[in-house]
């Protein structure tokens, strides 16, 4: 059985017949040497139909292109291919900026106020190293100083100085032992002249005397009664102290006389016996007027007051003229 689609064997031409000759075909198509002709397709032999096509693959995608990358310029000054910032353009922009230019004012007043803390805190801690050294050595003990709260610098320039207050150690005052003061002074106007250093509006000071302050003073300033006592009782009841001996005692009150302080003597025993107090009074009188002597600026005293532990004393001048350092050294450094 021949296959009905099969393709009939080449013949060869009869004779007297021409050649085949092949046509060029018109239009947009191959060239018959190059045109192909599509394969006939067979049939399923189950199905009897043509098989299905398989889809061709999707082109793939062309690939992404990307820009090339910028070059910039360097922006420090030693980067080299870059223009070297222009003169005064730090500071043009920052005065262009407000906030800037607050920032700036703001760091300029916290320099100059710390400037000027760091300077008050010196000046006033030399001022009270300089008031200090006076006192200490008018009454022969160490004492501390402090202006109050008023501008030191102000006060410095001006040469006009209030509110100080000054503390001795209370050791001493010159030969009195135990003794302590407390002084205020207010309104000081140095001034240098030829015979003082300014003047002292108001001083007023405060001395506290301890019993045993008192019994080591007469033991080492009075020669026969110093000897004598051997301690010291106050009585703040009537207003006198005793000075106890192993023999007898002396009953004195104190008081203020003439500016100063004296003991007056209101009692005098020995052995049982009361003596005259004439017999002691002139040895007391030499030994609180010793005690008074020289005192600065015109203090005198107020009032004084016996307590349980010894005695208080107020003491005060006004308008006193500092003087010169040619004649109190004290006073030589003001």
């Amino acid at each position: 059985m021949t296959d009905p689609w099969a393709r009939p064997p080449h013949q060869p031409p009869s004779p007297g017949e021409p050649p085949t000759q092949q046509i060029p075909q018109r239009g947009p198509y191959p060239d018959a040497a190059t045109q192909q002709f599509p394969q006939e397709q067979s049939l399923d032999p189950a199905t009897q139909q043509a098989p299905r096509a398989t889809p061709a693959p999707p082109p793939a995608p062309a690939p992404q292109s990307y820009p090339p990358p910028e070059r910039h310029p360097p922006t420090t000054p030693g980067g080299g291919d870059g223009p070297p910032p222009a003169k005064g353009s730090f500071l043009k922009r920052t005065f262009r900026d407000p906030l800037s230019i607050v920032l700036v004012l703001v760091i300029v007043l916290a320099l100059a106020v710390a400037g000027l803390v760091g300077v008050e805190l010196y000046a006033r801690h030399r001022g009270n190293e300089v008031v200090a050294a006076a006192t200490a050595c008018v009454v022969q003990d160490s004492a501390s100083a402090s202006f109050g709260v008023s501008p030191f610098l102000i006060q410095h320039l001006t040469r006009h100085y209030g509110s100080i207050s000054i503390t001795t150690a209370g050791n001493q005052i010159r030969d009195a032992k135990g003794m302590k003061a407390d002084i205020h002074i207010d309104d000081v106007r140095l001034a240098d002249s030829g015979n003082s250093k300014g003047t002292i509006g108001a001083l007023d000071a405060t001395i506290t005397w301890s019993a045993d302050g008192i019994k080591q003073t007469i033991q080492n300033s009075i020669p026969l009664v110093g000897s004598f006592v051997t301690g010291v009782k106050t009585n703040p009841s009537d207003g006198t102290i005793e000075l106890q001996g192993a023999l007898g005692s002396i009953v004195a009150e104190p008081q203020v006389t003439d500016g100063g302080i004296a003991l007056e003597v209101q009692q005098l025993t020995g052995l049982g016996f009361t003596l005259p107090r004439e017999t002691v009074q002139p040895a007391l009188d030499a030994f609180t007027g010793q005690l008074m002597k020289n005192y600065p600026l015109g203090i005198k005293a107020d009032s004084i007051e016996v307590t349980d532990s010894g005695i208080i004393s107020k003491f005060s001048t006004r308008n006193a003229t500092i003087p010169a350092g040619e004649d109190d050294p004290c006073f030589a450094h003001l």
